[in-house]
């Protein structure tokens, strides 16, 4: 059985989203003079972190994995990270 590359694999999975209530927010001062921002754009496998222009991290939380690495990456204090509410969230199709 072959399973295809991992795009086509994560293409698979579903998200509900609560856009009132984000799951993920970065500490902006802590993550510049720690160098956190740096690591949390190179890390994320579903790349949910951009670092803008300005240096300032952002955050596209509607496609996070809920995998926890960002969490356990980040300097202490320059990430809060919890996982979505109840049914919201990403629904694993495959495996």
């Amino acid at each position: 059985m072959k399973l295809g590359n991992v795009e086509s694999r994560l293409a698979k999975n579903s998200y509900e989203v609560d856009e009132g209530n984000t799951h993920i927010e970065v500490n902006q001062e802590i993550a510049r003079a720690t160098g956190t921002g740096k690591v949390l754009t190179k890390i994320c496998p579903a790349h949910v972190y951009r670092e803008e222009a300005d240096g300032t991290i952002s955050v596209e939380f509607a496609a996070c994995l809920e995998c926890g690495l960002c969490f356990q990456m980040a300097a202490p204090g320059s990430l809060v990270w919890h996982y979505p509410e109840g049914a919201m969230g990403v629904r694993f199709r495959e495996g």
